[in-house]
């Protein structure tokens, strides 16, 4: 405890009582600092992750807002490259931060992955890096899937950039579903219900091993587990796959059931 408390009067007659004691422990995030990058025009991916994480003693979460088109194109998210450094370097300036997550789906392969975390790096060399794709790929490795079933809200020539991507890493892809929505402000209003009945026809038409669901703005967390449980099948999203491969990365291990089967899982 540190104690130099001398006190004196001012002008006014009021008390001034300066340099109180006190005492400081970890703070909020004793556990791991876990930084995010959210699109301006995403309304889904914090209620989605503050749900998953608000349990996790520790754990802190520090977002900022990357400038976008709510048009999703590949030219519009190709544009967001140059400004991955600055939305990185406005989390906790100066401050050690665990992980840093970016928020785009579709710009992650527009782009590609090591062209978002070379942006990223570049204001936050040590942190370890995801993106929604990223952690796709580690949750399907760690459920064991090798046959994926795709759901997106994307136009097709997004569509395109998704599934060939998912393929060209060595992952099948015997069914492709979209709602074929380019406005984001739209695709964050899809109800979760039109989100399981576009898993159920995915899954009539192809056995798979997991389904992915592209996207930040579709809502699938909260109902991870509930249609895992009627469809038999692993499910997860761009949310749900980055908020569990985030903390894996900074280093939280918790076993978490109530959010499906990826966050009982541990890194493969």
């Amino acid at each position: 405890m540190n104690d130099r408390s001398p006190s004196s009067s001012t002008a006014e007659g009021m008390k001034l009582i300066e340099h109180l004691p006190f005492d400081t422990d970890e703070g909020i995030a004793s556990r791991a600092r876990i930084g995010l990058m959210v699109l301006a025009t995403d309304f889904t991916i914090e209620h989605e992750w503050r749900a998953i994480m608000a349990a996790l003693k520790g754990v802190a979460l520090y977002e900022s807002r990357i400038l976008n088109d709510a048009q999703i194109t590949p030219e519009t998210l190709r544009a967001m490259e140059p400004r991955i450094a600055a939305a990185t370097d406005v989390i906790l300036p100066g401050s050690p931060i665990d992980v840093v997550a970016y928020g785009c789906t579709s710009a992650s392969m527009a782009i590609g992955e090591d062209k978002v975390f070379a942006r990223i790096r570049e204001a936050r060399p040590d942190a370890k890096c995801t993106t929604p794709i990223t952690a796709a790929f580690a949750a399907f490795h760690a459920l064991k899937a090798r046959r994926i079933g795709v759901l997106t809200p994307y136009r097709a020539d997004v569509n395109r950039i998704v599934a060939d991507y998912i393929r060209a890493r060595g992952f099948e892809v015997p069914v492709f579903g979209s709602f074929n929505e380019q406005d984001d402000g739209i695709v964050a209003r899809i109800t979760p219900a039109s989100v399981k009945r576009g898993v159920e026809t995915i899954l009539s038409h192809a056995p798979v091993d997991a389904v992915f669901v592209s996207c930040t703005s579709v809502r699938l967390a909260e109902a991870a587990r509930r249609i895992e449980a009627e469809t038999g099948v692993p499910i997860t999203s761009s949310n749900h796959a980055m908020a569990w491969h985030a903390l894996r990365l900074g280093g939280v291990d918790d076993v978490m059931p109530q959010w499906g089967r990826l966050f009982e899982a541990q890194l493969a």
